[in-house]
């Protein structure tokens, strides 16, 4: 990400990560497609519950990594919302992705957050912003999230 702008939370908590996740999405314009990189258990679905809590759909969240796409539908300022959210660690190849409609869902007008974006970098170009999950000790991470500015 050329001119990206970078900020980074320190988390003791999941309360924390979701903290941090509300106050992300309240940044977010419309058609954001987000990376979403740590290991499992680092906290990506924690980070997502504070997207959803700001978009008031958190009770439909869910960890995706069975389904590849969630789909949740919310509110903001009284107009309806979609938020994609995909899981990438179970698909292997590229052409798994072109039949879900990848391309198509990061070019909606509705938000799309990909974990484990990394895995196909060929997608790299379409994120708008990137937020890297990592373990600071045993309840503390750092969220680093980077961004065009």
């Amino acid at each position: 990400m050329n001119g990206a702008f970078k900020e980074v939370f320190h988390s003791a908590s999941a309360l924390e990560t979701r903290a941090v996740g509300r106050k992300f999405a309240a940044s977010l314009p419309g058609g954001a497609v987000v990376a979403l990189s740590g290991d499992l258990g680092a906290g990506k679905t924690e980070f997502m519950r504070g997207v959803a809590e700001f978009f008031g759909c958190a009770e439909q969240l869910s960890s995706p990594t069975f389904p590849i796409l969630n789909i949740y539908n919310g509110l903001l300022q009284g107009d309806e919302v979609s938020i994609h959210h995909f899981d990438l660690y179970r698909i292997e190849r590229p052409s798994e992705l072109e039949a879900l409609g990848f391309g198509e869902y990061l070019s909606s007008a509705w938000c799309s957050f990909v974990e484990w974006a990394e895995r196909f970098g060929e997608y790299g170009d379409r994120y708008t912003a990137r937020v890297l999950i990592e373990y600071e000790g045993d309840e503390s991470r750092v969220i680093t999230i980077e961004r065009e500015e």
